[in-house]
């Protein structure tokens, strides 16, 4: 390990894009143009009159603003990926001795209309192990809280089962089971795995007791940030959209090779302003055409 890093001085930061309004089909070409152009590994079908389409173009968008806000150009950076399909950024034209250094770890997740990357910066095999889970606080469908539970169910260990069902009323069963699911999810993403080849009820979390296991063996030096997000997002085709509220659950996960397991709770949204940083699609079109230099 490269110790004039240490891993637990990594910073963490987030981007969080809401989708505050409906798209044209000029912003769609144009952020599809910018993914066909620049970001070759990613291979997104053309159809603009998808929404969630559309939220996948943003989403593949995220790491170039980001190096953009870095004042990076786009010929001096590469993104690289692990067999297990962790992905991080190299520069260029930098010294040996800086370069090791410089390793930006990634990743993207989405839920409905919220999108996220987290990353960090350090040794490279310090900062791929990253990952965010976000979930929105609601029930698919019109089903019942009862079925929402039993379909998620096979996730979750005995224990976390009697923990959710413990809750006093509805909303804190639902907060719960989102919890849980979200500290699973970006757990799984940070090891580079995907959830349908991992046996998610062989992971457990106690929140109450601050611990976790993985196939019963104590899980240690990782570090799980949980906070929420409450959005403003655009519904229904009619100028201008019915703008609602919703609520989300997000969660990252990030191994630090701390002694024990670190979860910090994040209640207060002023808390996040020092990491979190949240941008809508006006912020993200107008800086579109400047992505590719």
């Amino acid at each position: 390990m490269d110790r004039t890093v240490p891993v637990y001085e990594c910073p963490i930061l987030i981007w969080m894009v809401s989708l505050n309004r409906n798209y044209s089909k000029e912003e769609y070409d144009s952020c599809y143009s910018l993914v066909k152009e620049c970001i070759t590994h990613v291979n997104i079908p053309y159809r603009p009159s998808d929404p969630d389409n559309f939220r996948n173009l943003l989403l593949a968008i995220l790491p170039l603003l980001m190096m953009r806000h870095r004042r990076i150009p786009r010929a001096q950076w590469r993104d690289c990926v692990t067999q297990w399909g962790k992905h991080w950024i190299e520069q260029d034209d930098l010294p040996p001795e800086k370069f090791m250094r410089s390793m930006i770890g990634y990743h993207l997740a989405k839920d409905s209309s919220l999108l996220g990357m987290v990353m960090t910066q350090g040794p490279q095999k310090n900062v791929i192990n990253i990952g965010l889970g976000i979930l929105m606080y609601k029930v698919p469908g019109r089903a019942p809280l009862s079925s929402y539970f039993e379909s998620q169910s096979h996730k979750l260990t005995p224990l976390e089962q009697a923990s959710i069902l413990a809750a006093p009323n509805p909303e804190s069963i639902l907060r719960r089971l989102c919890t849980i699911l979200t500290l699973k999810s970006s757990y799984v993403m940070a090891i580079g795995r995907q959830t349908s080849a991992i046996n998610l009820a062989g992971i457990e979390f106690d929140v109450d007791k601050r611990s976790a296991t993985v196939e019963g063996q104590p899980l240690t030096g990782w570090e799980f940030r949980l906070f929420t997000a409450r959005i403003g997002v655009a519904r229904g085709e009619a100028e201008p959209p019915q703008l609602i509220e919703e609520e989300y659950q997000c969660c990252t996960a990030f191994f630090r090779g701390c002694e024990g397991l670190r979860f910090v709770f994040f209640d207060n949204p002023g808390q996040l302003a020092s990491w979190v940083q949240f941008v809508n699609i006006d912020q993200i079109i107008k800086v579109v055409p400047k992505l590719n230099a």
